[in-house]
């Protein structure tokens, strides 16, 4: 079992097919990523002194993004329900339970909408941690500069703020509709020309309700 800054990254054979169908469905800047995610999800557990699944969180990691890719980017569904309903596809054809692979589809489903994760199970609230550091640097200064520089050296992340952001964009340019309402929309708004950015008081006026 390899190890990245004291944490053990799971090596069963369930974590291995996670890992060979997330390389061969990503290119690096994704991959690199969602692997980063997995361990500052599991360092902020362990700051945060909670007892957590390492395989279900890794396999919420490692999906987390998957919607992302070429194959979502035309249906009208969020790329987190995307990932979410991947990885559920994939626990349970491989015998996990149900109630193990609602908490993997919830932690994908959830890792781009504040706060609420945090009350939820360990894995859910986790999977969140690791995409906020690794994409906000929400909680940077809570691992120190030698954790941050092992991460980083397991896991590049060339140019990864402009990265990500064209990759953001990319997965959801072709369904604007479906970032209504969350921080996608910013994304749009940035990178693609045209967009229009749905007002939800306009919504409400515009309803077919008389008053």
């Amino acid at each position: 079992m390899s190890e990245i800054a004291g944490i053990k990254i799971p090596d069963s054979k369930l974590a291995k097919e996670a890992t060979e169908l997330i390389r061969e469905a990503t290119d690096d800047l994704i991959y690199h990523h969602s692997r980063r995610v997995f361990v500052w999800g599991a360092l902020q557990g362990a700051n945060r002194g909670l007892s957590f699944d390492p395989e279900l969180l890794y396999v919420g990691a490692m999906f987390h993004d998957l919607g992302l890719t070429e194959p979502y980017r035309d249906n009208d569904q969020r790329f987190e329900i995307d990932g979410a309903d991947e990885a559920r596809k994939f626990l349970l054809a491989r015998g996990v339970d149900a109630d193990s692979a609602r908490i993997v589809w919830e932690a994908i489903a959830l890792h781009t909408t504040p706060e609420i994760p945090t009350r939820m199970a360990p894995e859910i609230a986790l999977v969140t941690a690791g995409v906020e550091l690794d994409v906000l640097g929400l909680g940077y200064h809570d691992v120190s500069e030698e954790t941050r520089a092992a991460v980083v050296a397991a896991h590049p992340r060339p140019d990864f703020k402009n990265n990500i952001l064209q990759a953001f964009n990319d997965g959801i340019t072709r369904r604007p509709g479906t970032t209504f309402g969350n921080v996608k929309a910013d994304v749009l708004a940035a990178y693609t020309d045209g967009y229009v950015r749905p007002n939800f008081v306009d919504v409400i006026k515009n309803s077919a309700w008389a008053e």
